[in-house]
Formats: structure tokens, C-alpha cells, sequence
């Protein structure tokens, strides 16, 4: 049964206050996205995503223009970006949160392929992750960039400011997104270490048992 726009504004809000509250986001930081028919809602800008209005966040068109509420964040073209790579996806969630920003500004990584396989619930929720290089915030590069990368990875690092991840709604993309803030620690954590890493095997497998966005039939990871 398919969600009202009400619906869906009360779940933005929801959400938000909960990222917020638990520190996954701070002060005016980070922004939510959710396609629908005939357009989009945004969270606006400069507001903070514990605090959220559901009657404030932005109407968009289908092309980007505001139609009611208040002014739509302006990183909102990530989001468009993103999601028109990925029409299997219908949310987007972005954060600065503290691991996933810290591997972002990590050198001699693997831009294709971030983080290694350190959990099969990374692999169920995330796949690989992308980086894209830096620029700076609200620069549209970074749109250049997402379309480079959208349509292979649902999780994607931008350089030196952090995590952006799509799904195909937005309790989905909220879950993918604390699931690649808790690999990113223990990716930190694991610094100096030698950890025992999921084979390609392994990896083969729980690809193959939890195929992400797709399969409706297929198991449920949690």
C-alpha cells in the first residue's frame, strides 16, 4: 500500500529527529530527499533535521522548482543526481557523520571500493562504496560525480565531507546509511590491525541470498 504525501512528511520527520538524536548528523547538517509521481520532498535549508516541521520540508517538481513549504536545501541536485542513476531507488539520505567522514578524507583508498568486507550486513545493505573527489559544498561537480558512480553503488563517500546513500525508500536508505556509519568505525577501529575479512566467497554468497533492490522474494537481512 503506497504511503500518502502526509505519510511520507511525518516520516521525514521521524527519521530526521532520530539520525539527529543520535549524533549521526549535527547542528544544520545533512539532508533527506524522497521522490514521488509527480516530484519530490526535500528538507529545506539551514534547518535541523531533529526539528522538522513536516508541514516546512519542501515541495519540489519534477524538475526542482518549489512549489510550497520552505526553501529546499541546496544540495538537493546530489540527491536528483543520484536518484536519476537509480530509478530502482526513490530516497535519498545524506549526513556528515563521524567515521563515514573520516574515511572520506582517508588517502590511497580504493575509489571504487572503499571499505573492506569486514560484515555480510555491509554487503547486504551497502555493496561496495564509492569516493568521489573533492569539491566544495553546493559546488555542482558533485553532481558530475554522483552520476559517475550512481549507478553502481547505492553508498557513496564524497571527499572531505561525507556519506551519501539512496535506497528504494527512505526507511531503507536511513538503515544503509547507519549501516555505513558503523562499518566506517570499525573500518577505523581496525586501523593497524589484521582483520579477518569476508572471502569472495562469502561475499558471492550473500549476494546471491540478499540481492539489494530488487527481488521482493528474496530474504529479508534482518
Amino acid at each position: 500500500m503506497s504511503q500518502t504525501e502526509q505519510e511520507i512528511r511525518e516520516q521525514i520527520s521521524y527519521f530526521g529527529r532520530s539520525i539527529f538524536d543520535r549524533g549521526l548528523t549535527a547542528g544544520s547538517s545533512g539532508n533527506i530527499s524522497v521522490r514521488l509521481s509527480d516530484g519530490w520532498l526535500m528538507t529545506p535549508t539551514n534547518c535541523c533535521l531533529g526539528n522538522l516541521d513536516p508541514a516546512d520540508i519542501s515541495r519540489l517538481d519534477e524538475k526542482g522548482n518549489l512549489l510550497s513549504g520552505n526553501k529546499p536545501s541546496k544540495e538537493f541536485f546530489l540527491h536528483q543526481a543520484f536518484l536519476s542513476q537509480r530509478p530502482q531507488d526513490n530516497a535519498v539520505v545524506h549526513l556528515h557523520s563521524t567515521y563515514a567522514t573520516a574515511v572520506a578524507c582517508l588517502p590511497n583508498v580504493d575509489s571504487h571500493d572503499v571499505l573492506p568486507a569486514i560484515t555480510p550486513y555491509s554487503i547486504m545493505r551497502l555493496g561496495k562504496v564509492a569516493l568521489t573527489p573533492y569539491h566544495p559544498p553546493g559546488d555542482k561537480k558533485l553532481g558530475d560525480e554522483i552520476i559517475k558512480v550512481g549507478a553502481s553503488h547505492n553508498a557513496v563517500l564524497l571527499a572531505n565531507h561525507g556519506p551519501i546513500v539512496s535506497a528504494k525508500n527512505l526507511e531503507a536508505a536511513v538503515y544503509a546509511s547507519e549501516e555505513l556509519e558503523e562499518t566506517c568505525k570499525l573500518f577505523m577501529v581496525l586501523q593497524g590491525h589484521s582483520p579477518r575479512l569476508l572471502t569472495e566467497a562469502q561475499v558471492s554468497e550473500l549476494n546471491t541470498k540478499f540481492p539489494k533492490n530488487g527481488d521482493e522474494n528474496a530474504k529479508s537481512c534482518c
